[in-house]
């Protein structure tokens, strides 16, 4: 177990003044210790608004809301739901198990969770001393409608069990966001003198990710061991150049996409900022091919990008059917058609993010993740029913 970090030297204190001057952030040039206690506090939440898409783009908005009241992020485990496979209970996946967290550190500070409550909560955020904070609404929910629902329901319950984790008592709060705005409100309000951990039932963020932190994509990077395992099916499996495509059309997605059938919702619906825009005034219809693509639609944008990257091999990721013989019959026998369906959906990630061309689903949120890898790295993608999406740098 570490101690609280102690004052700065002089001398250093006078080289972080002149590093601040000349605009280089002491987090990117001096070593960080996240096991030692930071006085400036920590935020912590529970990832626990659907699958990994959704967590990814919350990750991103928690990131920035940490580095906007500098205090240390503590990075919760992606929650993975198994109501399909034995033992039919949500497994909590390391961050670490996917990603390097050294490159989020890059950005600002951060400590896995599992670190977190292992080394730094037996002293400095210990069992009786464990405050909650949330909306007054969502204490409604509660049967005092003083508390916190922490622990009300899948996942929420099981997530914070994962760490042993109960709650003494609660802070309640209102007339206030998670956006830049009420930035000196949340300092104000809650200094980490008084409020070392805040501690919340779910992600300080927004969902989808705020154009506005889109950029923060670049700080996710794969784990050696993910990428040298996902390069080995790419050299296995495909020949470049090869596109990538992500196909959304399972049943419960064609539900969802009722609602654009219906006329029920705007443009905005789920992940579909990312190609309709996201200032609600000026984004661009929403039309069922963007979000459940026709079989005339998904062979239309693949014989087109097939042909415009000159593909040598069509890469399907899915979450039902892969129409592989389709998509075979558009581009000719001469393009291996290749569909992995792995164990882990992060290899189709990562290898829909190393194609040389991308076609995903506007709406999806698993799309969105390969859309903004690929963007920091300036590769080109697509939606269906939309060949000329929004260049990256109007929506940064």
């Amino acid at each position: 177990m570490r101690g609280r970090a102690g004052p700065f030297p002089l001398p250093s204190l006078l080289l972080l003044l002149l590093l601040w001057c000349g605009g280089v952030t002491p987090d990117s040039v001096m070593a960080y210790d996240p096991l030692v206690w930071d006085e400036n506090g920590y935020v912590l939440y529970c990832p626990c608004m659907g699958r990994f898409g959704n967590q990814a783009d919350h990750l991103l908005g928690s990131l920035a809301f940490a580095a906007m009241l500098n205090r240390t992020l503590v990075v919760p485990p992606w929650v993975v739901y198994r109501h399909q496979i034995a033992p039919y209970t949500n497994a909590h996946v390391a961050y670490s198990e996917y990603f390097q967290l050294e490159a989020l550190r890059e950005f600002h500070r951060v400590i896995s969770m599992e670190d977190f409550m292992q080394e730094l909560a037996p002293e400095h955020w210990p069992e009786g001393e464990r405050v909650a904070y949330c909306f007054d609404v969502a204490a409604q929910r509660s049967p005092d409608r003083l508390s916190c629902p922490m622990k009300d329901g899948n996942p929420f319950g099981p997530f914070w069990d994962h760490f042993n984790v109960d709650f003494d008592r609660s802070e309640l709060f209102s007339g206030i966001a998670f956006n830049s705005y009420y930035k000196t409100h949340w300092i104000d309000r809650y200094p980490a003198s008084q409020h070392p951990v805040l501690a919340l039932p779910g992600a300080p963020a927004q969902f989808p990710v705020l154009g506005e932190h889109r950029h923060l994509q670049r700080y996710v990077v794969w784990s050696e061991q993910l990428a040298r395992e996902a390069q080995d099916q790419i050299q296995a499996s495909l020949i470049r150049p090869y596109l990538g495509i992500h196909l959304r059309v399972g049943v419960d997605w064609k539900n969802a996409c009722n609602m654009v059938k219906e006329g029920t919702v705007g443009p905005h619906l789920m992940g579909s900022p990312q190609c309709v825009g996201y200032n609600r005034q000026t984004a661009r219809p929403l039309t069922m091919e963007m979000c459940l693509p026709s079989l005339a639609e998904i062979r239309r944008a693949v014989g087109t990008w097939a042909k415009t990257i000159d593909a040598k091999a069509v890469y399907i990721a899915t979450d039902s059917k892969t129409f592989s013989a389709e998509i075979g019959q558009v581009v000719g026998s001469q393009v291996k058609v290749v569909s992995l369906q792995p164990q882990l959906p992060q290899t189709d990630l990562y290898i829909l993010g190393q194609a040389d061309h991308f076609i995903g689903n506007c709406v999806s949120s698993f799309t969105a993740f390969v859309k903004r890898e690929r963007d920091v790295h300036g590769k080109s993608s697509s939606f269906f029913g939309m060949d000329d999406p929004p260049a990256p740098r109007d929506e940064f």
